[in-house]
């Protein structure tokens, strides 16, 4: 009996062995020829878009696999594409669609991707982490705006401004020589031709009055509250998208604001430029054109609340270069009398300003807002207040109606002369 039972135990013994030396042998070839891929159709989205991406798994190899566990380790929030597929056959090619709803701009690389298999008892586990070859451009959220003030600028078809452009307007000044670095399709060809040498058309800038967005960054003035960030299900697109909400930050609102002016300001054929430090000090130079617009948005989009500059130093450092009777859009959540200093720089220049002002309080912030609002709409200066958790879209629509209402007003409140 003692020796039937000990040959048991033997054979068990060698079993548990072989089973171990299996086990340990599959999971080594678990993931061999395995390849994935990740496609996506566009590599530059906007906050609020759903973003797809393709995942293909293909087993080249002749040995089926039980399982294999893909996990998308991109630090894009809520970033779909996780998936455990089981029984992968010979030669067998698997694909499925990942879509993930954007919810913070920046750039965001797509993976690393990690596969993991193993042996059918969940002895052994081997990884494969595959770094990822993209990055996602995820843009700030934009939000409709039907209006906004206009304050007048100089007249079109005035007197051109003495001042060169380095942008093609339709005001040619003259001819100059070719430059490295200059454009193509700045050469004079019939100048070329008379002088026997490259020469380029020289412009100056549009009389209109232009828009110029000053967005304060500066780390002292922004507030923000602590908040969860939403989850998701991953079955949410086949039932109802969620609502997508900005976090209650300053410097959020600040940059969703700063894209949705200079989108409106451009569909309506408007010079548009672009002033901030966060963190590093960025001028875009105004223009109306197209892709005027992707560069305010890809500069918003990797924009933070750590500057060092405060808003009276932005206006001081770019109004000299502004022509007369343009709009200066300041956006900040700054309790000071810098805000004031800034709007005095304009005016002793002849700039229109008009202030976007988050209240700081109910982001977190001191008192004061108030207070700073009450003082600006004593100098006649539009003040359009901004609260968290409010529609801005309905903020700035209301802002412009009661501008607007205003306006009517003091004009027929003014002496009528014969």
């Amino acid at each position: 009996m003692l020796t039937t039972g000990s040959a048991l135990y033997v054979r068990l013994a060698y079993m548990g062995g072989f089973l171990l030396v299996s086990t340990f042998a599959w999971t080594r070839i678990s993931l061999f020829q395995l390849r994935i891929t990740r496609r996506a159709r566009s590599l530059r989205a906007s906050v609020g878009d759903v973003f797809e991406e393709s995942f293909e798994l293909n087993n080249l190899s002749r040995l089926p696999r039980l399982f294999v566990d893909i996990r998308n380790e991109s630090t894009l929030p809520a970033a779909a594409g996780s998936r455990l597929l089981t029984w992968i056959g010979p030669r067998e090619n698997r694909t499925y669609i990942a879509r993930t709803w954007l919810i913070r701009r920046g750039a965001f690389p797509l993976g690393p991707t990690t596969l993991a298999s193993g042996d059918p008892f969940g002895f052994f586990m081997r990884r494969l982490r595959i770094p990822s070859k993209n990055s996602l451009l995820v843009l700030p959220l934009i939000i409709p705006i039907t209006d906004f003030p206009h304050p007048a600028g100089l007249l079109p078809g005035g007197k051109v401004l003495q001042r060169k452009s380095m942008e093609v307007t339709p005001h040619a000044s003259g001819v100059r020589e070719y430059v490295n670095g200059d454009a193509l399709k700045r050469i004079h060809w019939p100048s070329s031709a008379r002088r026997g040498r490259l020469m380029v058309k020289e412009f100056e800038q549009d009389p209109q009055s232009e828009f110029w967005i000053f967005l304060d960054a500066q780390k002292n003035s922004q507030a923000e509250l602590s908040i969860e960030p939403p989850r998701f299900k991953d079955n949410w697109i086949f039932t109802r998208r969620p609502e997508i909400n900005l976090p209650p930050s300053t410097i959020e609102y600040g940059v969703s604001l700063a894209a949705s002016l200079a989108h409106y300001f451009i569909e309506q054929r408007l010079a548009v430029g672009f002033v901030t430090d966060g963190p590093v000090y960025t001028v875009i130079p105004a223009e109306r054109s197209e892709r005027q617009e992707s560069k305010v948005l890809e500069t918003l989009a990797f924009v933070t609340g750590e500057g060092n500059l405060s808003l009276a130093s932005l206006v001081d450092l770019q109004s000299p270069l502004m022509p007369l009777g343009s709009s200066a859009i300041l956006i900040t959540s700054s309790v000071d009398k810098d805000v004031i200093l800034a709007v005095d720089l304009l005016q002793r220049r002849n700039l229109r300003p008009v202030i976007i002002l988050m209240m700081a309080h109910s982001f977190g912030g001191p008192e004061g807002s108030e207070y700073l609002a009450a003082q600006l709409e004593q100098r006649r200066i539009p003040v359009c207040r901004i609260y968290n958790n409010v529609s801005l879209a309905e903020a700035l629509a209301e802002f412009a109606a009661l501008h607007r209402l205003q306006e009517n007003r003091s004009w027929h409140a003014l002496p009528s002369t014969r």
